[in-house]
C-alpha cells in the first residue's frame, strides 16, 4: 500500500470535508452574482456614468446598446433622457440597503421577543404568543399602505416599517431555540455559576443558534425585496428624485412597449437577486442544519 492506516485517515477525512464543502455550481453563481450586487452598491457612486437627474431630452427613449443605441448608454435612457445605467446602479444601491436594514431590524426584534418569552414565560410569554399571531394574520401590505399614507414616506420610515415585517418568524424561531438551549447542559451550567441572564443569552445561547437564525434572516431578505419593490411600484416607497428597483419598474411601465428596456432592466436585477438569495439561503439550511448531515 502507498501508505499506513495512520497515514490515509488524514487523507480521507480532508476528502470527506472538500466533498461536503463543495459548492454546487448554481449556488457559485448565485453568490457571485451577490458578491457583484453588494459590490455595485458599496461603489455605486464611482461608477455610475452619469447622475441620475441628468436629463438629456434629444436623446430620450434612446434603446441599449446592440439595439440601436450607444455606447454612452449601455441601457438606455428612459423619458426624460436619464441614463438607465447610472439609474439602475443607485437603484441597486438603495434596494439592498432598505433590505438589509429592515431585515436585520426584524432578526433583532424577532430574537429578542423570543429570548424575552423564553426567559419569562409566563404572562410575558403570552403577551409575545398574542404580538406574534397578531402579527401573523394581519395583512402587512395593507397595514403599510395605511402607515405610509398617513405617516408620508420617508426613507427612515420606511426602513423601520418594512423591518417589522417577518419579524414573527425569528420571534417563534427563537423562542422555541432558546427553551431548547436552556434544557441542556450548557446552560445550566453557566446559570448554576451565576452568570446573568445576559450573559447567558448573549454569550452562550444565541452562538449556537446563531446558524439557524442566520439562514432564517437570508430566507426572509428576498421577500423584503419584493415587498420594497412593490411599495415603490405603487409610488408609497421610495419617492424621486431618490430612485430604488420597485421605483424603476413603476415608472416604466406606462413605456412598456414603446421602451420596454426601462422595466426590464430592474425587473431582471429583482428576479435574479431574490433567486439568487434563495439559493445561498437553501444550501445553508442544508449545510448548517445538523439533522440532514
Amino acid at each position: 500500500m502507498a501508505c499506513s492506516i495512520q497515514g490515509c485517515a488524514p487523507v480521507l477525512a480532508g476528502g470527506i470535508k472538500m466533498r461536503r464543502l463543495k459548492i454546487p455550481p448554481l449556488v457559485l453563481i448565485a453568490m457571485l452574482w451577490l458578491v457583484a450586487m453588494v459590490l455595485i452598491a458599496l461603489f455605486a457612486e464611482w461608477i455610475r456614468p452619469y447622475g441620475i437627474t441628468a436629463l438629456d431630452l434629444r436623446a430620450r427613449l434612446t434603446p441599449p446598446i446592440g439595439f440601436g443605441g450607444t455606447e454612452r448608454h449601455l441601457f438606455g435612457t428612459d423619458e426624460l433622457g436619464r441614463d438607465v445605467t447610472s439609474r439602475l446602479i443607485i437603484s441597486i444601491r438603495i434596494s439592498l440597503m432598505i433590505a438589509l436594514g429592515a431585515t436585520v431590524i426584524a432578526a433583532v426584534v424577532g430574537t429578542t421577543l423570543g429570548f424575552l418569552a423564553a426567559h419569562f414565560r409566563g404572562w410575558v410569554e403570552q403577551i409575545v404568543l398574542m404580538l406574534i399571531d397578531f402579527q401573523a394574520s394581519m395583512p402587512f401590505l395593507i397595514l403599510a399602505l395605511s402607515v405610509l399614507a398617513f405617516f408620508g414616506n420617508a426613507l427612515g420610515l420606511f426602513v423601520v416599517l418594512m423591518g417589522l415585517y417577518g419579524w414573527e418568524r425569528h420571534a417563534r424561531m427563537a423562542r422555541g431555540l432558546a427553551i431548547a438551549a436552556n434544557t441542556q447542559g450548557y446552560a445550566a451550567a453557566v446559570r448554576q455559576l451565576g452568570a446573568q441572564p445576559l450573559r447567558i443569552y448573549l454569550g452562550h445561547v444565541l452562538p449556537n443558534i446563531a446558524s439557524t437564525l442566520i439562514v432564517s434572516a437570508t430566507l426572509s431578505f428576498p421577500e423584503v425585496v419584493l415587498l420594497e419593490s412593490g411599495l415603490s411600484f405603487l409610488g408609497l416607497g421610495v419617492q424621486p428624485p431618490m430612485t430604488s428597483l420597485g421605483n424603476m419598474v413603476g415608472s416604466g411601465r406606462e413605456y412598456l412597449t414603446r421602451a420596454p428596456w426601462i422595466l426590464l432592466a430592474p425587473s431582471t436585477v429583482i428576479v435574479i437577486t431574490t433567486l439568487a438569495v434563495s439559493l445561498v439561503g437553501d444550501w445553508l439550511r442544508d449545510k448548517l442544519d445538523p439533522t440532514l448531515s
